[in-house]
């Protein structure tokens, strides 16, 4: 009965010091990309680990150029939602938080800079980065600076200067933005920030008021999954087009000799993986004909040997094809020219030297099998008057023929039929 207290004991003393050491802690995540699903997924990840362990807050560390609306909105809806206070800290030095990641930052409890930063910028870009006509250009200008007078006016932030960030695309460093009241905090390092704001009063979104303890908690850091980095590293528009390309060159090596079973493996494994990469992205899927015509102008040219108008007309229409696959609204989400080019080129030369091996081999003489006696020169055994016995290719043969064949007379073989050979007189 001793034993069984002592044991209980025990258990509910390492409950107790589990939840104060957890209750006396940070969840913090390192944002240093561009924004888009996995991002989203991963702060949504970040929070939900806080609300479990009963964290006092989640840092963000926060470093991106922009990123994709819809994933930004899912971002900023979990940050509203969150249990626990959400601090965005962009850093370290030279780190921005520009467009998307000015939504982000003022979407925080807590909006905090390190020195040498810069945020704003956040004027709604039409994807590809072309020019939208007067009338959606007012649309979406009103509806970005909608969505963020909803969350800056009640997180008590200066309303009116972070709207001209979406009108006029507009940009603060960490100084501007501390004095126009669109952040709360420039701190030189993450100790520094902490310690400013240990004991600070905030008001969350939900209007109720909390006092930081945060200068004593201990930083869990929390990264990436396998999977999310994964996907992470997919999601580069570039790295993208990259496995797709590698991908379809794969697979047709394998249609070209087919049974070589790796390639084909590979270029399935490449494909599937660029695709759900691509469903992720804001993706040109017109650009998938372009960069299927290449391929069919490759094909032509090895089939034709036009000189290289066909291939420099694929490597043209694989160039456009990657280059325009990712309709991104900054330029890190989308296909760099400079990797088109040297996706496309290396790749259009490799594809057409493949398929030239191809038809050579199909236009040669069949050397094995029945084919390939056909053509063969033998010598006559017997008398072959119709029929009679050859010997060809070290075998001797049952033969006939439509004239007469000497015994010793040298033969060529015009047809296979079954085991018997149809002869003639060779004029070798």
């Amino acid at each position: 009965m001793v034993r069984v207290r002592l044991i209980l004991g025990c258990l509910l003393l390492a409950v107790l010091c589990t939840g104060l050491a957890s209750a006396n802690s940070i969840v913090k995540i390192r944002v240093d990309d561009t924004i888009q699903p996995i991002t989203a997924e991963y702060i949504d990840r970040a929070i939900e680990q806080a609300r479990q362990t009963n964290a006092d807050a989640v840092l963000i560390e926060l470093s991106t150029p922009g990123g994709l609306l819809d994933s930004t909105r899912s971002i900023i809806e979990k940050i509203l939602a969150s249990p626990v206070p959400v601090i965005v800290y962009v850093a370290p030095t030279g780190a921005r938080a520009a467009s998307a990641g000015f939504f982000i930052l003022e979407a925080a409890d807590v909006a905090a800079m390190a020195p040498g930063t810069n945020t704003g910028a956040a004027h709604p870009v039409e994807f590809g980065g072309g020019k939208m006509d007067d009338t959606m250009k007012t649309k979406v200008e009103n509806d970005s600076a909608a969505f963020m007078r909803s969350f800056v006016g009640p997180r008590g932030r200066n309303v009116v200067l972070a709207e001209t960030a979406v009108r006029e695309s507009k940009s603060w460093t960490d100084q501007e933005a501390l004095q126009q009241h669109l952040i709360d905090v420039v701190a030189k390092d993450q100790q520094d920030m902490l310690h400013q704001l240990d004991g600070r009063a905030i008001r969350r979104f939900d209007g109720k008021q909390v006092t930081l303890h945060l200068a004593s908690d201990a930083i869990d850091e929390m990264p990436m999954t396998v999977r999310q980095r994964i996907l992470d590293f997919l999601l580069d528009p570039n790295i993208a087009f990259l496995v797709l390309a590698v991908g379809a060159l794969a697979l047709y090596a394998e249609f070209n000799h087919p049974g070589a079973i790796v390639p084909g493996v590979v270029g399935v494994v490449f494909i599937l993986l660029a695709m759900f990469a691509l469903n992720l992205l804001p993706t040109r899927y017109a650009s998938f004909i372009l960069i299927l015509a290449s391929f069919i102008l490759f094909a032509l040219e090895a089939k034709f040997a036009t000189h290289g108008i066909l291939g420099l007309g694929g490597i043209v229409l694989l160039t456009l094809g990657g280059f325009l696959l990712v309709d991104g609204p900054i330029p890190q989400l989308r296909v760099h020219i400079l990797t088109a080019l040297v996706i496309s080129i290396p790749l259009g030369c490799i594809t057409v030297f493949l398929m030239s091996i191809a038809l050579k081999a199909r236009r040669n003489k069949v050397v094995t099998g029945a084919q390939g006696l056909i053509g063969a020169i033998g010598e006559a055994r017997t008398d072959i008057d119709p029929e009679g016995k050859v010997f060809i290719v070290g075998e001797l043969w049952n033969a006939h023929a439509r004239s007469r064949v000497s015994m010793g007379e040298p033969v060529v073989v015009t047809k296979v039929e079954g085991l018997e050979l149809e002869v003639e007189k060779s004029r070798v």
